[in-house]
């Protein structure tokens, strides 16, 4: 089978079902975010974790793959490739767990520190805007709102992931000092 088919060259894209839908498309947008998350993770995987990090991210990137599956997917009644609320709770869980290491925040926390810790907040940055087009696509055609709770959790979950590996790498979180312009 070859990689190209040349049936998007006009600008139109297949969608689970077949139905086409233009490349611009809200959900060919949503579904790009969170494939766009995918791939960040697959740097955040690249580089040293903890065993504990690394399936925990494992695991999202074939969560991610279902997520995908559920907004390309424009009929509701099909429950094949679902985003389930048991999803959403294994997220839960797991910053419940990371969190329980890391100290309360006191302050407003910079991206950086670790180079993991840096993608996982790219990862995370990407995963807010994965949720907001989720959200206008949600507004504009029916979606299951497991997808928006599930991507609203794991931008929780990959900021906390940041500052745990740091903390385990023995950096300091960065601190956002306020606005305070020497440049």
């Amino acid at each position: 089978m070859k990689i190209y088919t040349r049936t998007g060259d006009g600008g139109d894209t297949g969608l689970q079902g077949g139905l086409r839908v233009s490349k611009s498309h809200p959900r060919i947008a949503a579904y790009g975010a969170v494939d766009e998350t995918n791939a960040i993770l697959g740097v955040v995987l690249a580089s040293p974790i903890d065993r504990d990090l690394r399936s925990a991210m494992r695991e999202i990137q074939n969560d991610l793959f279902v997520v995908g599956a559920d907004l390309s997917n424009p009929d509701p009644d099909d429950t094949n490739n679902r985003v389930s609320q048991d999803m959403v709770c294994r997220l839960e869980s797991c910053i419940d767990r990371f969190e329980s290491e890391l100290p309360p925040l006191a302050n407003f926390i910079l991206p950086g520190g670790e180079p993991a810790a840096a993608y996982l907040h790219h990862a995370r940055t990407v995963t807010r805007r994965a949720e907001a087009l989720t959200v206008q696509l949600g507004r504009e055609a029916g979606i299951n709102p497991n997808c928006t709770a599930y991507l609203n959790r794991l931008s929780d979950l990959l900021f906390v992931a940041g500052r745990l590996v740091n903390k385990r790498r023995g950096t300091k979180d960065i601190v956002w000092t306020g606005h305070k312009s020497k440049i």
